[in-house]
């Protein structure tokens, strides 16, 4: 079979080292230590907005359990509207200006919105606080996906995204745990229930402009190619679209992130969201009921951390579109399997969950490492905001079917839903594998 032309450049390039990682040039140990903290605390404390939500929901606003599932699916659906309109203008931006002040600006934004969120009066105040959270959710996390493209040499990718996930899944269970369960907490200390809120969410905020703090002066510099390198702006802007009709595996890595972001979503809303409401239902306090959901979403994510780095050493040494074959069709066989759930506050259920947190991982994984080994270096933040661009419309989609499949139907149908769509994306990877098979990696040698 003759050459790739799109990837016979991707071999390894004269760089650095960072424990097991192989870097890029340029690249510094202070730079790799920032990008591994930033891991930590933007995905950790993106996902805290599942756990407020309905904790606001429920104590501020005092919504009944029965609509909390569609007023949910209609938040996130705000969210991703948001994300589809900043995406791809981050992603240009980053190619012409640099990473670290993007990703700053985003984890300001995010701690502002948290900050104001339990002072929502109403469901259309909520809305425009969750907005401004979106546009900061949008910029930082755009910007952690780049980053991790831009780093590591070809034949790390997979290991260093895997490290880099088993941080992002240490900041989702520390905050979690501490956040999530803080107003439970603070309740049992005494503090009344909306400030116990509050004082949750200043926290939140804190945190959040610390790892501002670290993005704009620990990240790297300026953009992977020299300035003069640098594409008009016009060309950026068409790349996202053009690339992906030059080369299929591009276009295939956006119907992976179609699916891939959406599953972490609906872990992240609806199990915290289906704990919550059994726990309720059941007769728990709010705040018990909250630590019921959390449970749930903390085992998933446990079970993720702990796959995560074996799966990283497996994928660097397959076919990057195998690679994603096998993870989507993980993640069809975990989300699928929430069909058999029955009463979430049983312990029997939770190796279920543990399969679930499998499944969600694999497919980020494999998405995210196809897309940075496709992605062209002068033109990476451009294709990785389409990339995020796709996966906000799964988003979009995919919660707000899932948000009223919830209510109407069962817990479980949104899972199934997206478990459903994993399935077909894996079939599609199996072809694109068959007619453009694209670059397989090589283990460098011991010797």
């Amino acid at each position: 079979m003759a050459e790739d032309p799109v990837t016979k450049d991707l071999g390894d390039q004269p760089g650095g080292k960072f424990w097991f990682i192989d870097t890029m040039p340029g690249v510094t140990k202070g730079n790799m230590w920032s990008f591994l903290v930033m891991s930590f605390s933007t995905i950790g404390l993106l996902t805290f907005i599942s756990a407020t939500t309905t904790y606001v929901l429920t104590v501020n606003l005092g919504v009944p359990v029965a609509e909390q599932g569609s007023i949910t699916g209609d938040l996130v659906v705000i969210t991703e509207i948001a994300q589809i309109l900043i995406f791809g203008v981050v992603g240009v931006l980053s190619d012409r200006v640099g990473r670290r002040q993007i990703l700053a600006f985003g984890m300001l934004g995010m701690g502002t919105a948290y900050m104001m969120y339990p002072f929502a009066e109403s469901i259309g105040e909520l809305t425009v606080y969750r907005f401004i959270y979106a546009l900061g959710l949008g910029s930082a996390t755009g910007m952690i996906g780049t980053i991790a493209a831009d780093y590591p040499q070809e034949n790390c990718r997979a290991r260093l995204l895997a490290f880099g996930g088993v941080l992002n899944g240490l900041g989702v269970i520390v905050v979690t745990l501490f956040l999530g369960s803080l107003p439970e907490v603070l309740v049992n200390a005494g503090v009344e229930q909306i400030a116990a809120g509050r004082i949750t969410n200043s926290i939140a905020f804190i945190a959040c402009a610390l790892s501002a703090i670290v993005a704009m002066f620990g990240l790297q510099k300026g953009t992977p190619g020299a300035q003069e390198e640098r594409p008009p702006m016009m060309e950026l802007m068409k790349s996202g679209i053009t690339e992906a009709q030059k080369n299929p595996r591009i276009a295939l890595s956006y119907a992976a992130a179609f699916v891939a972001r959406a599953d972490l979503v609906i872990i992240g809303t609806f199990t915290v969201l289906w704990g919550n409401v059994a726990g309720i239902q059941a007769g728990l306090e709010p705040a018990e009921a909250l630590s019921v959901g959390i449970r749930l979403f903390v085992t998933a994510s446990t079970a993720a951390l702990i796959w995560l780095p074996i799966l990283g050493y497996l994928v660097d040494g397959l076919n990057r579109v195998t690679s994603l074959a096998i993870c989507m069709t993980l993640m069809a066989l975990g989300f699928s399997a929430m069909a058999f759930v029955g009463d979430p506050l049983e312990l029997s259920v939770l190796p279920l969950f543990v399969l679930l947190g499998i499944g969600q991982i694999s497919a980020f994984l494999g998405a995210q490492t196809l897309v940075g080994t496709e992605a062209p270096k002068l033109k990476r933040g451009a294709v990785v905001g389409i990339f995020n661009k796709s996966g906000a419309i799964g988003i979009l989609v995919l919660s707000s079917i899932g948000g009223r499949l919830f209510d109407s139907i069962a817990p479980a149908a949104p899972f199934v839903l997206v478990g459903i769509c994993g399935g077909v994306v894996a079939v599609l990877a199996v072809i694109v594998r068959m007619k453009s098979p694209g670059y397989i990696p090589k283990r460098k040698s011991k010797a």
